[in-house]
């Protein structure tokens, strides 16, 4: 999808939501605002002759104008602007612009393979639903033209702005999905060698660390064991390297971080940090 939702597109959203009046509608408007017209020339023709006393009383402003001013509401923001997100100095790397996508109705997603794990036993699971979304990828900095191989990626990050209902059970429902998920013996063809086998391997999910920044967040480790040669008991040489995501919600804001595959925890725990201080101004209400 375009970066930017299009004019058109815009201009189609807001025309869906609005009700044609019916030609009797239109009508009765017409009467009602001739009646309005003349009654606001009455209120003139009182307003000029009452001109003079009002002055020599020097009337002051009535307060309760200014205070209805004063505590006007914020309008409710509802796209997410880029500036909401990491920015490619706050990485302390070189990096190329960043490849950034929005979307609209967009779930949001933490880790997929949780949702296998559910299904894998019968349990139906599925992603809230977000109202408008913003992801971007970072990549090392390369000469133009060049081909990034996938070990150039930076950063990961989505951000979603959800519906307060949402926002209110979104790190319940992931305490759910996690406590199902410590420990998932998946089994199925791998390859093996030349050869592809049956072969089982243990996924376990873990909360490494929970309410550290924003309104509510987690670091989300998750291990996979050597894999298991179902035919002849054996195990691959090596276990794949644990990665960790982390979720953080800042009002109606919920982002998701993953690091390229020289991240550390400490140092995703420190952009996560970073970027709920960044969502606070975009957030529903503000920081």
């Amino acid at each position: 999808m375009r970066d930017e939702m299009s004019f058109v597109e815009h201009v189609h959203r807001e025309l869906s939501d609005v009700r044609w009046p019916e030609p009797a509608e239109i009508r009765a408007r017409a009467r009602r605002r001739s009646r309005r017209t003349a009654l606001v020339a009455a209120v003139l023709v009182v307003a000029t002759a009452s001109t003079v006393a009002l002055l020599a009383g020097r009337l002051a402003p009535a307060p309760a104008t200014t205070a209805a001013l004063e505590t006007a509401p914020v309008p409710e923001r509802n796209e997410i602007a880029r500036e909401a997100l990491l920015q490619p100095g706050d990485l302390g790397i070189e990096t190329d612009p960043p490849l950034t996508q929005a979307d609209i109705g967009a779930p949001v997603r933490v880790a997929d393979l949780l949702l296998v794990c559910h299904e894998s036993q019968g349990r139906t699971a599925a992603w809230e639903v977000s109202r408008y979304s913003r992801s971007q990828t970072l990549l090392r900095q390369r000469p133009p033209g060049f081909d990034h191989p996938l070990s150039d990626v930076q950063l990961s990050q989505d951000v979603y702005r959800v519906a307060p209902e949402v926002a209110g059970r979104f790190f319940q429902r992931m305490g759910t999905l996690i406590a199902q998920c410590a420990a998932w013996r998946s089994v199925g063809p791998t390859q093996w060698g030349s050869r592809v086998v049956r072969a089982e391997t243990i996924h376990s999910w873990e909360s490494v660390e929970r309410d550290f920044t924003g309104d509510e967040s987690l670091l989300l480790r998750h291990t996979v064991t050597r894999a298991k040669n179902l035919e002849t008991g054996e195990f691959s040489g090596a276990a794949p390297k644990p990665t960790t995501v982390a979720v953080v919600r800042v009002g109606d804001l919920v982002t998701v971080l993953s690091q390229g595959r020289d991240g550390t925890e400490p140092e995703l725990r420190r952009l996560a940090m970073l970027a709920a201080r960044r969502l606070c101004v975009a957030a529903n209400p503000p920081c």
